[in-house]
């Protein structure tokens, strides 16, 4: 069920998905509240599930990850234990930046990988995910560059 969110609501998540590092009175300012109702509002998102985590965003060409790629993964069969399995053999691989179960006749999983460089794909994308019974097809494109990049925020 959808969050019931009016418009400061709305301006608080705007505000803290430009810059989750600012404090609650930058935030207050920002969105016309003064700090006491704007704390009080993001706890109750925070509660409420909506803020899901306040995290830092890094960069990865500065850590010396120069290349993204999107893995296509097509499993040997469809059940939920296999599917289990995959998701948590693939959450031991540092590389895997997101992982989605994804609905194509080509394959079922999409995973998106940044790694140092092409030939650092070849240890996701070969699936030594310690269960070559159940991965069938790997295939993977590159991505040279990241043209939009955020999180949506509906409602705006």
């Amino acid at each position: 069920m959808a969050a019931n969110l009016d418009s400061f609501d709305l301006k608080i998540l705007t505000e803290l998905q430009k810059n989750g590092a600012q404090s609650n009175q930058e935030v207050a300012e920002r969105v016309g509240l003064s700090a006491s109702p704007c704390s009080r509002r993001i706890r109750q998102l925070e509660e409420a599930g909506v803020i899901r985590e306040r995290v830092v965003r890094l960069e990865p060409r500065a850590l010396g990850l120069e290349l993204t790629a999107l893995i296509h993964i097509r499993m040997d069969r469809h059940t939920p234990e296999r599917f289990e399995q995959f998701e948590a053999a693939v959450r031991a691989y540092p590389e895997v930046q997101e992982c989605y179960l994804i609905t194509r006749q080509e394959a079922d999983y999409q995973l998106k990988i940044t790694v140092p460089n092409m030939a650092a794909i070849c240890v996701p994308a070969n699936a030594e995910i310690n269960m070559p019974q159940e991965v069938v097809v790997v295939t993977y494109n590159s991505a040279p560059r990241r043209s939009v990049g955020k999180e949506p925020l509906s409602g705006t």
